[in-house]
């Protein structure tokens, strides 16, 4: 395949990139001629130690950070800015104190130029999907941390991303909470089918979420690995993690990142 047919199957193709950045000692490079795809529905897991560069490459598709050499591009068009329909989601929600559940989703829709007589349908289906109809009036400090991370989700699911960025969105949250917003996630994502791109340290979590585990090398990032998670879906969390081709996986993910330090 060519590289303009590729860039045309791939909803982000990012192209023999490497990024630096200035420092006071000098320039510090993060990445490191990475070359990888996401194709259009697929979701995608970045795993490697922390500091190797796989916020930065997320930064970069979104437009935040610039290429030093190579190429991004998304739906076939090179990133020189922030390009259109691009959700970001952090580890820590960004959810306004002072709107409610409902207020903090129509800012999403407020940025994807919906008009404001679409919003109450359109706010009804999100809270329904995402599970919190009751809770549409409350305040975020009245909020448990995964139904945060929930509205956040509402809010960047209402501004309707072909592509969705997520960096470590759980990882701060306990191990229970984690394990049901990624069932949350997975069942959301077979209903909308958007791309996505998520970066985790959770190697279990990138599993139990991915088609295919990109893994890195410390900073600066290169590709170690790549693997094609061929578990069926829908997915059972709790029953994959007893199944043996479950550990295989991460098993060899494991092995991948540990040949590193050899």
């Amino acid at each position: 395949m060519t590289a303009a047919a590729e860039a045309e199957a791939s909803r982000i193709l990012l192209d023999n990139v490497s990024i630096s950045y200035e420092t006071d000692h000098g320039r510090l490079q993060v990445v490191d001629r990475v070359s990888l795809t996401v194709d259009k529905a697929e979701f995608v897991v970045l795993v490697g130690p922390s500091g190797c560069g796989k916020s930065t490459i997320l930064r970069a598709i979104a437009g935040l950070n610039a290429a030093e050499s190579g190429s991004i591009t998304v739906d076939g068009r090179r990133v020189n800015g922030p390009p259109e329909h691009i959700g970001f989601m952090f580890q820590k929600d960004t959810l306004l104190p002072w709107q409610t559940v409902r207020e903090n989703i129509e800012v999403g829709l407020a940025l994807a130029g919906v008009s404001p007589s679409l919003w109450t349908k359109r706010v009804a289906e999100l809270l329904a999907l995402l599970r919190l109809s009751e809770f549409r009036d409350a305040y975020p400090a009245q909020l448990s941390g995964g139904m945060r991370h929930r509205v956040s989700l509402g809010r960047m699911l209402a501004y309707e991303p072909a592509v969705m960025l997520m960096d470590e969105p759980f990882g701060a949250l306990d191990f229970q909470t984690k394990a049901v917003m990624g069932r949350e996630l997975l069942r959301i994502w077979e209903a909308e089918r958007r791309s996505i791109l998520f970066v985790t340290h959770d190697i279990e979590e990138a599993v139990a979420l991915a088609d295919r585990i990109i893994v890195f090398s410390p900073r600066p990032a290169r590709i170690l690995a790549e693997h094609r998670i061929a578990l069926p879906r829908p997915r059972n969390l709790r029953a994959l993690r007893a199944s043996t081709d479950f550990t295989g996986y991460t098993r060899a993910i494991w092995e991948a990142l540990g040949s590193e330090e050899e």
